[in-house]
Parts: C-alpha cells; structure tokens; sequence
C-alpha cells in the first residue's frame, strides 16, 4: 500500500470531515446530519470517544488528506474465558479514496491493533443493503456467523 497512509486517533478538527464521509452514502444520508456548524451531540461523542481508554477513533490520511475512518471499540468480555474482543463501527471511505485500497488498509491496521491489544476476536456489523461491504469483509476473513439484531430506542 501506499506508504503516504498514515493512521493516528483523531482530533476535534478532523471532527467535521468524519461527520461528512458518515454522511455520504444513501444510509448515511438517511442518519447523519452534516451541517455547519456540527451539532453539538457529534462533538460530546467524540469527546466521549476520545476520552474512552478502551475507544478509539482512528483515521487515516494520505498525504495531508483525511481518506476514512473507524471506531474500533476493546470490549472485555467473559466469554472466551475471559478474553477481551474489538468492535468495529462507522468504517468510511471518503469518496475520492474508494477502491485504491485504503479501505484494506485500514481493516488491517484495526486487525492487528486489536491483535496487539490481546483481542481474541473481532466483530463488526454492516447493513444487509451493503453488498460490496459486505463482500469487502469477507475478504478479509469476517465470517457471517451470526445474527446481528438491534432495537432503536429513539
């Protein structure tokens, strides 16, 4: 891969490119609500994100520009015999780094933090209307092997 890619934790001034790859897609659109300026509920999440030892948001930049990110969440568990997972959110892709391999890239670099951090396992979801995401993380070695189900409370 390129090595221009860097990977690093995110500051309050990447907040507003974030909000804007969530954004960008028919769901996002949907969920997000990229206006200037940012309501004041993105920015109390990253500062609990940031302020989380077990939270990380992680971007990556190619050169100077933000090119996507994730959330990659240490969850200690009792399962596993008492082992620790990682799980993964909000994996973005600005539009103008898709398919050149950053978004690999990244997965990796998730992959083997959480490796690092003596992280059994790895768990993401993905909608079921995103097929080539789907198809992208079994690539990767992700395994369909459960049901996700989730309850809105809104």
């Amino acid at each position: 891969m390129n090595k221009r890619l860097i990977f690093r934790e995110a500051t309050t001034s990447d907040l507003p490119l974030i909000v804007q790859m969530l954004a960008d897609d028919p769901l996002g659109q949907q969920r997000e609500s990229y206006t200037q300026p940012l309501s004041e509920a993105y920015h109390a999440a990253f500062n609990s994100i940031v302020g989380d030892p077990n939270n990380q948001l992680i971007v990556v930049t190619l050169g100077l520009q933000l090119a996507g990110v994730l959330q990659l969440t240490l969850i200690p568990s009792i399962t596993y015999q008492g082992s620790w997972r990682a799980q993964i959110e909000g994996v973005r892709i600005a539009a103008d780094y898709r398919s050149q391999g950053i978004g690999r890239a990244l997965l990796q670099w998730a992959i083997e933090r959480a490796r690092s951090q003596g992280c059994r396992l790895i768990q993401l979801t993905t909608d079921r209307r995103r097929p080539a995401a789907i198809g992208f993380y079994e690539e990767l070695g992700f395994e369909a092997s459960h049901y996700g189900m989730k309850l809105k409370l809104e």
